[in-house]
């Protein structure tokens, strides 16, 4: 399990500007598959949630220890607005021990 998980963060700008931009470079075919199931930029906070129920609900693959901190590498069901709850990746870092993780990235499996 993701530690901490209760205090784990997701920024708006991390699902405004990347995971749900269809003009963002490395972003958009993300955004193209999230959008599909019903979440929206403009209700950024039920992403959030979903992504944080997913780090809840799903199973912690892999920890990688680095130079930056822990990466945590979660798989599982997404919870989506429409219900078909797709299996996706999430990856969390937790820079310095006792610090929240914060969500990295988010993609379909």
């Amino acid at each position: 399990m993701l530690p901490d998980l209760e205090r784990a963060t997701v920024e708006e700008a991390k699902i405004r500007n990347y995971l749900l931009s269809l003009q963002h470079d490395d972003g958009k075919l993300k955004a193209a598959f999230f959008l599909s199931f019903g979440f929206h930029p403009d209700r950024w906070e039920i992403f959030a949630l979903s992504l944080r129920e997913q780090a809840k609900s799903g199973v912690l693959t892999k920890t990688v220890q680095f130079l930056y901190g822990s990466r945590y590498v979660i798989e599982g069901d997404l919870p989506t607005p429409d219900g078909r709850n797709p299996l996706i990746r999430t990856v969390w870092i937790v820079e310095t021990p006792g610090d929240a993780p914060r969500l990295v990235t988010a993609y379909p499996l």
